[in-house]
């Protein structure tokens, strides 16, 4: 009778002992699987779910919003645009630069005068790999005077940012005042070993953005430069006031030089 109590399962029906078998192999085998569960390629359920979280992490880093795309989407035309132009070859060699395309934006990057210019002289090179202009472009583009004067009515008064200007104001053949002009090529903080770097390399570097991978795009040329300006336009703007007072400090210095009467000297009289 005692070994009897020892041993209970002798005395359980066979169907009750084969259940209990069943269900300690099954305990057994799930004990085997959360403890060998680290799988083939060595990760756990905790490094999983690491895994996870730093993917959802790179995914935070990868997806970062474009500053080049407008915030605002007021097209009104401000006190400040940003200008860039494209380039195609003409002449019989086509080595002479005539413009094809001409940008402007305001100072929340939406494009306020975007057109295509057919040039007096006949396109020689369509330069497509940099400009992005192709022959169907400009066949329905508007001619150079109209675009000219367009653009001349855009400007006047405001300021005018953009990379290298004087390049495009020269295919414009258009002038702007000197202190109303913000050259990202010249602005000195953008400068390295007093030299000007490309607006590709700026953008890079101080918008952490790439653009000119390829075909340019003027729209996104202007943009840069109108962000590079905004960026640094409390520092900028107070340089050239500075410079503009020293100027002025130059020239009275020099009326002044020029004003004052110079003493005659002592005539000896001979009798």
């Amino acid at each position: 009778m005692a070994s009897d109590l020892k041993n209970p399962i002798k005395n359980m029906n066979p169907n009750w002992i084969q259940l209990l078998e069943t269900l300690n192999k099954s305990k057994g085998s799930k004990k085997h699987f959360l403890k060998h569960s680290q799988r083939s390629d060595g990760l756990t359920e905790k490094t999983i779910l690491g895994k996870r979280k730093e993917r959802a992490n790179e995914d935070s880093e990868v997806i970062k919003p474009n500053p080049l795309i407008p915030t605002s989407s007021d097209c009104s035309l401000t006190d400040v645009v940003a200008m860039d132009c494209e380039m195609v070859g003409v002449s019989s060699l086509g080595n002479k630069s005539a413009l094809g395309r001409v940008t402007l934006v305001n100072k929340w990057g939406n494009v306020i005068y975007d057109e295509y210019v057919r040039p007096v002289e006949r396109v020689v090179d369509f330069r497509t790999k940099i400009s992005g202009i192709r022959p169907r472009d400009l066949r329905k583009a508007k001619n150079f005077n109209v675009v000219q004067k367009k653009v001349a009515e855009l400007i006047k008064g405001r300021i005018l940012v953009g990379h290298a200007l004087h390049n495009d104001l020269r295919a414009l053949l258009l002038s702007h005042l000197k202190k109303d002009i913000r050259d990202t090529s010249e602005y000195m903080p953008f400068l390295k070993e007093g030299r000007s770097r490309s607006l590709k390399h700026l953008a890079s570097q101080f918008l952490g953005v790439e653009i000119q991978n390829g075909e340019h795009c003027p729209i996104q040329d202007a943009r840069a430069a109108m962000l590079l300006y905004e960026k640094n336009r409390k520092h900028w703007e107070r340089s050239v006031k500075d410079f503009i007072r020293m100027k002025i400090k130059q020239k009275k210095r020099k009326h002044k030089k020029k004003s004052k009467p110079v003493e005659s000297e002592n005539v000896v009289a001979v009798s």
